[in-house]
């Protein structure tokens, strides 16, 4: 039975809010099984980098413009993965859509928060605000968010927790892309992080 902590990437594009709310819980005492040790970003500018140098967490970056080819930038966060010996890699609002070759390289290793109830409004081009522009268009009354396994299906692994969202009257996608971050995605993905990091380390 492994006791050590699982080491934890979180690779994200943006400000890192889901970041945020992960180290939040960790440093709270509820991830007692995993530790967040790097994070990276497909850009330099992403606000995320702050974050986590405030939590003396290291960083690096595979950036978009620089690394131009999709295969080589994979390539990068390979390699940067097993110098840090990640066990469990966290993607947080991360905009580069990984290969076949990353799933199997880290097969239920991988997860991932998507703002809407799984399997509704999922799949390619579905992220950020277009989520929320396409459940305020079809009309639905709840939208969510749900944490799954990364497979080769885009937005199509096992899920392993979702939390429902009201949609509200005069919503438009701007503001219910705040309720269902401060509802549903800040509350599931440090949930399901503990969960998958306890599941690991029984293995």
């Amino acid at each position: 039975m492994k006791t050590e902590r699982i080491r934890i990437a979180v690779l994200c594009s943006g400000g890192g809010t889901n970041f945020q709310a992960v180290m939040n819980a960790s440093e709270a005492g509820l991830i007692p099984d995993g530790e967040i040790v790097l994070v990276i970003s497909d850009h330099r500018e992403a606000y995320v980098l702050e974050r986590a140098k405030r939590y003396g967490v290291k960083t690096a970056v595979a950036d978009r413009r620089e690394i131009g080819d999709r295969a080589a930038r994979e390539e990068k966060i390979l390699s940067l993965l097993a110098e840090h010996q990640i066990g469990l890699v966290v993607f947080a609002g991360f905009m580069t859509i990984l290969s076949e070759k990353f799933v199997k390289a880290y097969p239920m290793r991988a997860i991932n928060v998507h703002p809407a109830l799984l399997p509704s409004f999922g799949g390619k081009g579905m992220y950020g605000l277009h989520v929320h522009e396409a459940a305020l268009a079809k009309g639905v009354k709840v939208t969510g968010a749900t944490v799954h396994y990364v497979t080769e299906e885009c937005d199509g692994g096992p899920i392993i927790a979702q939390r429902a969202v009201e949609v509200r009257e005069g919503d438009t996608p701007e503001i219910l892309q705040k309720r269902v971050m401060r509802e549903a995605e800040w509350v599931i993905l440090p949930e399901a992080v503990e969960t998958v990091c306890k599941k690991l380390k029984g293995e």
